[in-house]
């Protein structure tokens, strides 16, 4: 492979090149585009191979090349072939990722470009590698989901970040080699101890030093698992139902639980990662891990949750760091849909299989009713509430739409009482799931849930003629009430009026001293969900949407802004280059 290797670096020196000379004056250039996503991992696989690092020459040849745009995808071509060997260098992996990422965006058919490169690596086991100080290499991923549960186009090679500092998040752009990434673990690392807690329904088998700190033990059932308390297990302060699924809510694998002295099996998921919201990647149904060193006591090999804000204690797993660095990925759409405020498909699927396994078995009314419903139902409604509420089209795509909605409950006859109880239930379980409580989307919330619960009743009638072909329902905030639009009752007081150092005519405004005065801390906490008002950076990149908010009245959400202010905002926002 030594000579392959060389000869696709000698390449991709001159397509670098190529690159940046064709990007020359664009105000994002870099004068080395591949250098530390392409061009380092495979001088570092060259050196791997041959224990040499590449001649001078290599070098010189390599800016000598000449190149055409049409070079991009041949050479991912080339390096995801190579790449095919199951014994492919991390260097050459990390760069196939790389060019895939890129040859991709340049492509007229992203599809059928996917699936050649695909081809090439068919034989190869889906897996996560851990490269020392690099990227997770993510090989055929069969999933990769965000936070919401929105698919994150994926590659048959793909590099996800974990020093927590590249621009192109989830993927990774050689930051890592930037910075100096150490993924090192820390000698003051919780301890590696699993820990034994006897109950009357189950045992709780816990170990402290892989905990993600995700919050869903203590959310869920917080007279079991106490935050702050010692011991953190009470297994006796809850229902065994309700433990066990809490611990296999558990995306760390640090929680097990057994009966009658014997460990409970994770059930085996289909294989998927989850980008989690400002926190670790969360891996599910027993994906390989190589180069992760010993796992600790007990840990699940079904799930597990990979740190990604690069501060783990526990490297290259999740310990909970990411709270304590305030990590963050990109601010989120400045007028969160209802999907997006929910907590996307995660959420209202947990919502859902709270009420059909929970609610539903346990109600006399409702029970028989959904009787020999199919095992996927609780999925299914989550889709159709997740289209419904502005999320991707999960149940026309895969189910079948509207019309299939209409079918299912054509003919049943449902009665006012079972509606009734039906809506009365599924709040209860949006709580259970920690759905949002702020009145703005439980308003929106409830309001859905009487409007289509009543549809379906009536469309369920002997002799019904639902109209045909309809699309689904797109709900939204009710009366354009979104949250951050009023102030709460319970919130701190605070002045209304605040004293603003309003510049001279030839004086330049500076954010520091005239624009963050201007926002109060509960003007900044109500945009919190969306970008920091206190930020020079945050402010500077949402200055246009912000000051039409300003100009309308809109924002702050307790009275309008002199029109001084407004001026003064427009004033600095306008300039080439907004001042700090």
């Amino acid at each position: 492979m030594q000579n392959e290797l060389e000869s696709v670096l000698i390449r991709a020196m001159g397509l670098d090149r190529w690159l940046a000379q064709s990007m020359a004056g664009h105000p994002e250039a870099n004068e080395s585009p591949l250098r530390d996503t392409v061009i380092r991992p495979l001088t570092q696989a060259y050196t791997d191979l041959t224990g040499s690092a590449p001649g001078s020459h290599t070098a010189a040849d390599g800016v000598g090349s000449a190149v055409d745009p049409d070079t991009l995808w041949q050479l991912a071509y080339d390096v995801t072939a190579l790449r095919g060997a199951s014994d492919a260098p991390l260097g050459l992996q990390e760069a196939a990722a790389a060019l895939q990422h890129l040859a991709i965006l340049s492509a007229a058919d992203p599809q059928a470009r996917i699936a050649e490169l695909a081809a090439l690596q068919a034989d190869l086991e889906s897996r996560i590698e851990v490269v020392p100080d690099g990227p997770y290499l993510l090989t055929n991923p069969a999933a990769v989901t965000d936070w919401l549960g929105v698919p994150v186009p994926a590659l048959p090679q793909m590099a996800l970040c974990r020093c927590g500092a590249s621009e192109t998040k989830p993927l990774c752009d050689g930051s890592h080699a930037r910075i100096g990434f150490d993924d090192a673990k820390d000698s003051n690392r919780v301890p590696d101890r699993r820990e034994d807690y006897e109950g009357v329904a189950v045992t709780v088998l816990d170990n402290r030093g892989l905990c993600a700190h995700a919050g869903f033990c203590t959310d869920r059932v917080p007279t079991v698992f106490r935050a702050g308390a010692e011991p953190f297990v009470a297994p006796s302060g809850g229902r065994g139902d309700e433990i066990e699924r809490a611990v296999r809510a558990c995306p760390s694998g640090a929680l097990g639980y057994a009966v009658d002295g014997i460990e409970a099996a994770a059930p085996v998921r289909p294989p998927a990662v989850e980008v989690s919201k400002d926190g670790p990647y969360r891996v599910t149904g027993g994906i390989p891990l190589a180069g992760a060193g010993p796992r600790n006591a007990g840990a699940s090999l079904e799930h597990y949750s990979l740190c990604r804000c690069g501060h783990s204690q526990n490297k290259p797993f999740c310990s909970g760091m990411h709270w304590y660095v305030d990590f963050h990925d990109p601010a989120p759409s400045p007028e969160p849909t209802l999907f997006e405020w929910a907590g996307g498909l995660p959420a209202l699927t947990r919502m859902t299989n709270i009420f059909y396994g929970k609610y539903v078995p346990e109600d006399p009314l409702l029970a028989p009713l959904f009787a020999r419903m199919s095992p996927d139902h609780p999925q299914r409604v989550a889709a159709w509430l997740g289209e419904t509420f502005g999320g991707p089209r999960y149940y026309t795509d895969r189910y079948g739409g509207y019309d299939h909605m209409v079918a299912e409950h054509a003919g049943k006859s449902l009665t006012e009482e079972w509606r009734a109880r039906w809506a009365q239930l599924i709040s209860r379980a949006a709580d259970d799931a920690g759905l949002p409580t702020d009145p703005e989307f439980r308003a929106a919330f409830a309001a859905y849930i009487e409007w289509g619960s009543r549809i379906a009743v009536e469309n369920s009638q002997p002799g019904a003629t639902p109209p045909p072909h309809m699309p689904v329902p797109r709900w939204w905030w009710v009366c354009n009430a979104t949250p951050g639009s009023r102030v709460s009752a319970l919130a701190a007081p605070v002045e209304r009026e605040k004293v603003v150092d309003l510049p001279a005519a030839d004086e330049i405004v500076s954010f520091a001293r005239h624009i963050k005065p201007l926002f109060r801390e509960m003007d900044r906490k109500s945009m919190s969900f969306v970008f920091d008002l206190w930020s020079h950076a945050d402010v500077t990149k949402h200055g246009a949407a912000i000051l039409e908010r300003l100009d309308k009245g809109s924002m702050p959400c307790d009275g309008r802004w002199p029109q001084e202010h407004v001026d003064l905002f427009a004033r600095w926002i306008g300039a080439d280059d907004p001042a700090e």
